[in-house]
C-alpha cells in the first residue's frame, strides 16, 4: 500500500515535468502557451455561469417542491424490484443534471441509512460510475460550440443505464 501511496504522490509533479520537458524539447513557449491557456479557460468559464446558475436553480426548486420525493415514490414501486430502492430514485434522476445537487442527496442518504448500508453503498457507486449528462452536453457542447451532437445523448443514456445496473450487481454481492 506504501508503494501505491508514493507512486500517487509523484504522479502528478512527474506529468507536469514531462508536459514542460516535452514542451522545451519541442521548442514550444511553456509559459506564454499555459498564459493562453488559462486565458481561454476563464473566457468559457465566463460563458458557462448561466446555463450553471439555471440548472442550480433548478434542481434547487425540485428538491425544495418535493417533486423528487414526489418521483421517488412514483417510480419506486417500479425500481425496488429491479433492486433499486426508492430512495436511490431521485439521486439517479438528479444525477443526470447536477453533480453538486446529487452529491448534496448522496450525503442525506448516508445520514439517513449509513455510508455502509446497501443504499449507501449503491448511492457511492453510482455517483463514481455516471456522469451529470444533461450539465455536460449543456455547458460544455454549448462552451465549445458543438451543435451536432450525434449520438451523445443516446451513448450517455447507455452507460448511466449499465451504471445502475452494475451498481445493483456490486451492491447485491456485497450485501
Amino acid at each position: 500500500m506504501e508503494l501505491l501511496t508514493g507512486i500517487s504522490n509523484l504522479l502528478v509533479p512527474m506529468l507536469i515535468f514531462y508536459i514542460v520537458g516535452y514542451g522545451l524539447v519541442s521548442k514550444v513557449k511553456v509559459y506564454e502557451s499555459f498564459l493562453k491557456g488559462a486565458g481561454e479557460g476563464i473566457k468559457v468559464a465566463v460563458e458557462m455561469v448561466p446555463t450553471l446558475i439555471g440548472l442550480l436553480v433548478a434542481v434547487g426548486v425540485l428538491r425544495a417542491s418535493g417533486f423528487l420525493d414526489f418521483l421517488s415514490s412514483l417510480f419506486g414501486q417500479f425500481m425496488e424490484p429491479l433492486g433499486i430502492p426508492s430512495p436511490v430514485v431521485p439521486l439517479i434522476l438528479l444525477k443526470l443534471f447536477s453533480g453538486s445537487a446529487a452529491t448534496g442527496l448522496t450525503l442525506d442518504l448516508f445520514r439517513t441509512y449509513g455510508p455502509d448500508s446497501s443504499i449507501g453503498i449503491m448511492a457511492s457507486i453510482l455517483m463514481s460510475c455516471s456522469e451529470t449528462i444533461f450539465y455536460t452536453i449543456s455547458v460544455y457542447f454549448l462552451a465549445a460550440k458543438v451543435t451536432k451532437t450525434r449520438f451523445t445523448l443516446q451513448g450517455a443514456l447507455f452507460t448511466v443505464i449499465a451504471d445502475i445496473v452494475l451498481s445493483v450487481w456490486i451492491t447485491g454481492m456485497m450485501g
